[in-house]
Formats: structure tokens, C-alpha cells, sequence
């Protein structure tokens, strides 16, 4: 009898543990496809006419984050950067590792442990409390239109929880 095969069996990838399971790569694709696309296409267009001088711009989550920084509002610029893109990003890649990658049964619960703590800050507050941000310091002075991008960003933050909630879920099925 092999020595390698307890080990091999405790070491196994969720992918070689369910191998049919194709809508997890594909999840995770698609919520990948819709972050990048939510993160970078404009969330709103702010347009003002004050003093007869009307202008007019649009925003994504990476240009705010940007206009955030340059503008001094560090704090406010690293909340928003981390809980709307790093954050988003590092659990996409969590799910990855989870998905592909030969771990034992310890190192699998550990890092669901962590995506079930982390998913509890939702990002979806953090974006909200961006908006929010932006609409209090415009105020009346401003017209705030939705873009394409909100509705990006908002899919693959459903798209992630729900590949995340279906990668526990396999990874707490019981396996031949």
C-alpha cells in the first residue's frame, strides 16, 4: 500500500474533488469580468452650473479613489480603495486558491473561516457610504446621474457572494 495515499486524498483540490462542478470556474470569471468592468467604467455623471459655469465629469471607482487621494482625503481614499477594490480582488482571488489549489482540510476551513469574517464587512456599504460621501459634498449644487458602471459593480458584488456562499458549500460536501 502506498504511503502517499492518505495524504493525497487530504490534499485534494476542490476542482479534483468535483470536477463537474464547471459553474464555479465560470463564476468566478464572470464576478471577475464584472468587478473589473464595475471598478474601471463610470459609476455617475456629477454635472453643476454654478456661477452661469457648467461642467460636467464622470466617475469610476478607480478615478474616485484617485480624485480622492489628490484631493487630500487620504483616509477616505485607503477605506474606499481597500473595501471597493483590494478587498473584492484578494476574496476573488481567495476563492481561486480554494477552487484550484491542493489544501488540507485545516488550510481549506481556515481560509473559508476568513472569507465568512471578511464577508461580513460588505463592500456594498462601503460603496454605498462612497456615494453618499460624494452626494452630501455636492448637495443641491449638483445633478448625480447612475452610469453603466453601478450596475457593474453591483452584479459582482452579487456574483461574489453568491460564488462565494456555493465554493462553502461544496467545500462542506461530502466527497467519495
Amino acid at each position: 500500500m502506498p504511503t502517499s495515499e492518505p495524504q493525497t486524498r487530504r490534499a485534494r483540490s476542490l476542482m479534483e474533488r468535483h470536477p463537474r462542478q464547471l459553474i464555479v470556474p465560470v463564476a468566478l470569471l464572470l464576478s471577475t469580468l464584472l468587478l473589473l468592468l464595475g471598478l474601471s467604467l463610470p459609476l455617475m455623471d456629477a454635472q453643476t452650473g454654478i456661477l452661469w459655469t457648467r461642467w460636467k465629469s464622470s466617475y469610476s471607482v478607480w478615478a474616485g479613489v484617485v480624485a480622492l487621494w489628490h484631493s487630500g482625503e487620504y483616509a477616505l481614499a485607503a477605506v474606499v480603495f481597500f473595501f471597493s477594490i483590494a478587498f473584492p480582488l484578494a476574496k476573488l482571488l481567495a476563492l481561486a486558491v480554494l477552487w484550484l489549489v491542493r489544501l488540507g482540510e485545516h488550510q481549506r476551513e481556515t481560509i473559508l473561516r476568513w472569507l465568512e469574517l471578511l464577508g461580513k464587512w460588505s463592500m456594498l456599504d462601503v460603496f454605498a457610504v462612497a456615494i453618499l460621501i460624494v452626494l452630501v459634498k455636492l448637495g443641491p449644487l449638483a445633478n448625480i446621474q447612475p452610469r453603466v458602471g453601478v450596475y457593474y459593480f453591483t452584479a459582482a458584488i452579487v456574483a461574489s457572494m453568491l460564488t462565494t456562499m456555493y465554493v462553502t458549500h461544496i467545500a462542506h460536501t461530502h466527497h467519495h
